[in-house]
């Protein structure tokens, strides 16, 4: 790439190990999926080298209209056939009427920062061959590996999908090093399909202490990195931003605010098992291959829930055993749905009565269930609270622990081990544009009561 305008050129260290402008790049591969585990198969390799998987919190096991293709609850990285990954390479000072010109070139990676109308600096990238490159955002376009939608709950609007999404097209990218131990590392923003970054003249940006450049996006990219052990001793850490060159910072006053947070300088933008991203409309989960390996599997789940019902649990005032449905019937309520008091963890079965708020209510179709819930009186202690139907969570990589399933979050009912509901009941999540709050992982409503979850007592048969 030539490039005119100023003769002056920054500096930098010798750290990010910049070399002269390569103008060739490579075709990114296909990325390897959970469905598709081939595609990182080499010749010659038993089985491929898994990264870690992406899972998308508040969607029990699946998008609602079914996962395909890149779009989709949750996704696995594997190692490319051909690296894709990119680093810095040249830095230039133009003037901004030139920057179409130097951006037009679209074998090149490139940064481009706008300081003001008259002036630009744009950062060449060039192939590094010891990385592979993942790339997260809303855009359904080629280069964004998974395609993530903002998740009902998340939105600024405070229920529901938003009208318009604060996800952005191209929100973050992740670079996993191809050799032993696979380090993965985050960065805000993706390359659009002009292989272009574009930090726009309104966007948070400055000259670092070395004579670089750095940058926030719009909305951001916030990381927490677990404070300990993810599974063993799981405790939230602190919520923080990286910015576009990968850098660590302390939350900015405001979600799109131009005056950047605090570096941190003791963090880094390392993913460990259990770091959580947020994209400003949905989080992701990221779960190493060592972290997974202690979660349960779909298999797992399904004899856990066979379990269950082989207890043959009953309702103390019916009488009538209660079953969970199949994994695959999940958000359809069953005749012989379990129900629960979230106030005090009685279960049920389902019945239409002991309402103390909402009178006058109707019981929905099929007879399962009512209209609105509303508040019920436990028969059982007298306790008065919502009364929900018990789901069992199905995505097994937002367990901490393949325990049995005796606990439930409040007040959604999905139910999973007790370790899960008090890791996930610790963890603020983002909402809005400066909200945070404890949610259920597996559908994003947010947690009430004292604990955010209850212990289940289960009738066993009279017989």
């Amino acid at each position: 790439m030539v490039l005119e305008g100023s003769s002056e050129a920054l500096c930098p260290p010798p750290s990010l190990e910049l070399r002269p402008s390569c103008n060739k790049s490579q075709p990114s591969p296909p990325l390897g999926s959970c469905s598709t585990p081939h595609d990182g198969l080499f010749p010659g390799d038993k089985e491929p080298v898994k990264y870690g998987e992406l899972i998308v919190l508040g969607h029990n096991g699946s998008l609602a209209n079914g996962d395909k293709g890149r779009r989709r609850s949750r996704l696995a990285l594997y190692k490319r056939p051909k690296a894709n990954g990119v680093k810095p390479d040249v830095i230039h000072n133009v003037s901004t009427p030139l920057v179409s010109k130097a951006l037009s070139n679209k074998s090149q990676h490139s940064i481009s920062y706008t300081l003001s109308r008259s002036h630009s600096v744009i950062v060449e990238y060039t192939h590094d061959t010891n990385t592979d490159m993942f790339q997260i955002g809303r855009s359904t376009e080629s280069m964004i590996d998974f395609v993530v939608t903002d998740t009902a709950g998340s939105s600024t609007s405070g229920g529901g999908q938003s009208a318009q999404s604060t996800i952005s097209r191209y929100a973050c990218r992740i670079m996993c090093e191809r050799n032993a131990p696979y380090t993965a590392r985050i960065y805000a923003a993706g390359f659009d399909s002009s292989k272009n970054i574009f930090l726009g003249e309104r966007a948070a940006k400055w000259r670092t202490s070395d004579g670089l450049m750095d940058g926030l996006t719009t909305n951001g990219v916030l990381v927490m990195h677990p404070a300990g052990d993810f599974v063993s001793e799981p405790a939230p850490g602190v919520w923080r931003e990286i910015s576009v060159c990968g850098n660590v910072f302390a939350l900015r006053e405001t979600r799109s605010a131009q005056q950047r947070g605090k570096l941190v300088e003791n963090e880094s933008n390392t993913l460990q098992d259990g770091s959580l991203i947020d994209l400003c409309g949905a989080t992701l989960l990221w779960r190493t291959p060592t972290g997974l390996r202690r979660t349960p599997t779909l298999k797992q789940l399904e004899s856990l829930r066979q379990e269950l019902n082989a207890a043959r649990p009953q309702c103390p005032v019916g009488f009538n055993t209660l079953a969970f449905p199949s994994l695959a019937r999940r958000e359809i309520v069953d005749k012989k749905q379990p129900w629960v008091y979230v106030n005090c963890g009685h279960v049920h079965g389902y019945h239409n009565w002991g309402y103390r708020k909402d009178k006058g209510h109707n019981v929905g179709p099929g007879g399962t269930a009512p209209a609105s819930t509303g508040e019920r009186e436990c028969p059982m202690c007298r306790r008065v609270g919502p009364y929900v139907p018990l789901w069992l969570g199905c995505e097994g990589g937002l367990y901490l622990d393949a325990g049995p399933p005796t606990h439930a979050f409040c007040p959604c009912g999905h139910v999973c081990s007790e370790k899960t509901v008090a890791g996930w009941s610790q963890i603020p999540l983002p909402h809005g544009t400066h909200a945070f709050h404890a949610a259920c992982p597996f559908c994003g409503t947010w947690l009430t009561g004292e604990q955010g979850h209850i212990k289940l007592i289960f009738q066993g048969p009279v017989d």
